[in-house]
């Protein structure tokens, strides 16, 4: 026989499940500039980045390395073992040497370059150039990531806002529902009237499931990029977008040759292929060095020294070198250092007919959605108008039931228009902003 739980056991347990289900699934209310923060506090990418950073440094302090004086020290011993050990160089001259012998050779040094050719300071100022190029990459990757964020939080507003209004014409039509019910009980519309409102709610409740589901998807990639649960349903503050100046495109175009951090970089790359030239060059030029050695040679088998058993040479001297074989070996190579000067020149061209284009059409895009605006608030009042009308006539069943229900669908699509266009200008700003490469300055 299974025995039943008590009803106040399965009371209680379904409250815990509902406790769990809202533990596990958090609300969280955000402003966009929280958003932003947040994504950057926790992004991936951007570690990466400082990573990279961080590398730069290091190969920049590294070459400051190569500065420094180069020291040396050893200590060796030999034996050597001597089986033929006599030699002759006549009948009447001879010597003997010992059977074996033992030697101790210590040795410590040290090397100080006076002059490379100017090759040290010329890695020095490349190597320095190089951790700037990667800050500048982490600029960008920091802008595309507050970028993303930005075009998710939007994306989620205007699913959000779309919800919105099919929850109010579901609330509309439900009375109209209600009201085209009454009226067919009374004899003064036909069943297919009733018919037709109902069938519209349910084309508006197959909206609000898409809605439904495209919020989903955009909520869980937003918690992604902000390192928040994957449970956590975001609800986005009210987004007031105040009016916005709008200058002229050669304002924005000026802005973005300042500003680009792909402009910045590839005057840091020309400046990189100069200074490859000259270091390339600069091996044609002789070199010039100090160096201070001493010596420890005993020829004892005791390691340990004793008066007369040992010496101590102590060397300094100065080297002078010269590979002048790099005169003609060296052209090819400068040859080829010019044209990568060349490319980087060439790129900065192209770069640039790309970044014009890309800040005009997105300040077309930016005007062209604040018109769209204008239009649909102007659509909206018509609509409206146009629902109240036919509202009228359809109570004083003038109106049919199509186009009372045609006329509320015509305001119900404006409204969800204007509520994307808002958004969709929004959006269009900052990617504006993004272009000109002011949206984290």
């Amino acid at each position: 026989m299974v025995k039943t739980l008590p009803r106040f056991a399965m009371v209680l347990m379904a409250t815990f499940l509902m406790m769990a289900a809202s533990v596990s699934a958090q609300d969280k209310t955000l402003t966009l500039n929280e958003a932003i923060k947040l994504g950057i506090e926790n992004s991936k990418v951007l570690k990466l980045s400082q990573s990279k950073i961080d590398q730069a440094v290091s190969q920049y302090n590294q070459t400051k390395d190569n500065i420094l004086p180069t020291g040396k020290a050893s200590f060796a011993y030999n034996r050597a073992e001597i089986p033929a050990n006599r030699l002759s160089f006549g009948p009447k001259s001879s010597f003997d040497l010992p059977k074996s012998a033992d030697a101790y050779l210590g040795i410590v040094s040290l090397n100080e370059p006076i002059y490379a050719g100017g090759k040290y300071k010329l890695a020095l100022e490349s190597t320095t150039l190089l951790t700037k190029v990667a800050r500048l990459d982490a600029d960008k990757d920091k802008d595309q990531i507050t970028y993303d964020i930005i075009s998710s939080y939007y994306n989620l507003y205007k699913v959000l806002q779309s919800k919105k209004v099919v929850a109010q014409n579901l609330s509309s039509i439900d009375q109209q529902i209600h009201q085209s019910q009454r009226f067919f009980d009374q004899g003064l519309v036909t069943k297919n009237d009733v018919l037709r409102f109902q069938l519209q709610r349910a084309n508006i409740e197959l909206n609000g499931i898409d809605l439904e589901s495209n919020r989903k998807i955009i909520n869980y990639d937003l918690d992604i990029l902000l390192g928040l649960p994957e449970t956590t349903q975001i609800h986005i503050d009210q987004i007031n977008e105040a009016d916005r100046q709008v200058s002229p495109l050669s304002n924005y175009i000026d802005t973005a040759m300042a500003n680009r951090q792909e402009v910045q970089q590839l005057q840091l790359r020309s400046n990189i292929a100069e200074t490859n030239i000259k270091s390339i060059r600069a091996n044609q030029k002789p070199t010039l060095s100090a160096s201070a050695g001493a010596y420890y040679v005993d020829a004892s088998a005791n390691p340990i020294p004793r008066s007369g058993s040992f010496i101590t040479p102590i060397t300094v001297g100065l080297t002078f070198g010269w590979n002048f074989s790099s005169l003609w070996m060296n052209k090819n190579k400068v040859s080829e250092a010019k044209i990568e000067r060349e490319q980087v020149t060439i790129n900065q061209g192209i770069t640039t007919d790309h970044i014009r284009n890309e800040v005009n059409q997105d300040y077309e895009n930016y005007l062209a959605a604040l018109d769209k605006i204008k239009l649909l608030q102007a659509s909206i009042d018509q609509a409206g108008e146009n629902n109240k009308i036919l509202e009228s006539k359809y109570q004083s069943n003038i109106a049919s039931a199509t186009d009372r229900a045609d006329a509320e669908t015509l305001l119900y699509q404006a409204q969800i228009n204007l509520e994307l266009a808002k958004a969709d200008a929004g959006l269009a700003y900052y990617t504006l902003l993004k272009s000109t490469g002011k949206l984290n300055k």
